[in-house]
């Protein structure tokens, strides 16, 4: 007999399907953690697998190289975590704020979200590369501001790299020294960085003092 379907006409999700997503899910947070330990780049399948608590064979059920792997893991991890920032800062139109509110959200992960912080420590400026995620968005904003007339610098994808990398010393420190880090610290960078993008500096210092919005749940 077949299975009926839920209310509301959704179709079920079988009991394989949901150990399907498990264990992909499992896979993609193995990754993670690997990342954020320095291990990607010497991490064995077997490994991968052992970290996910699977069996080795179930690997290629969802992928067909650690490579892909590790691909899929950084655009979904950078991707949610893009998608929470757009969700803290709907509603703020000017691009200067909205940018200084990714960066000090962002600078907060050392302790909000440590694995992620890591793990963005681990993928370092290749991060600049993914497609999705944060770069894109980071990037998007900065041109916002260009046309808006808030940011100054000339060079949209410079001032992102340089920005990026102010940013991972920060999270890097955090990891390292986490005593030297504390909110005053993100909010000082966000103020820097403004400055670099061209805000003014009493502007600048204003909108990184701004109470941040909330960011809801990971």
């Amino acid at each position: 007999m077949a299975e009926a379907a839920p209310a509301g006409g959704a179709p079920k999700v079988s009991r394989l399907d949901r150990r399907k997503a498990r264990t992909r899910h499992a896979l993609i947070e193995a990754a993670v953690r690997l990342i954020a330990e320095g291990r990607g780049d010497r991490a064995s399948i077997q490994e991968i697998t052992e970290t996910a608590d699977i069996g080795f064979g179930s690997f290629y059920n969802h992928f067909d190289s650690k490579e892909q792997l590790f691909q899929t893991a950084s655009e979904e991890v950078l991707e949610r975590w893009g998608q929470l920032i757009d969700r803290a800062s709907a509603g703020i139109t000017d691009p200067a704020e909205r940018y200084a509110v990714g960066t000090r959200i962002t600078g907060r992960l050392g302790w909000t979200h440590p694995d992620i912080a890591g793990f963005l420590t681990g993928t370092g400026l290749d991060a600049l590369d993914i497609p999705i995620g944060l770069a894109p968005r980071a990037l998007r904003d900065i041109q916002a501001g260009q046309a808006a007339g808030r940011f100054t610098v000339p060079d949209a994808e410079i001032a992102l790299s340089a920005v990026a990398g102010g940013l991972l010393g920060l999270l890097r420190m955090c990891q390292r020294h986490p005593e030297r880090v504390t909110e005053a610290s993100v909010d000082q960078l966000a103020e820097a960085v403004l400055r670099l993008l061209g805000v003014p500096a009493p502007e600048a210092a204003r909108l990184a003092a701004l109470p941040l919005p909330d960011t809801g749940t990971w």
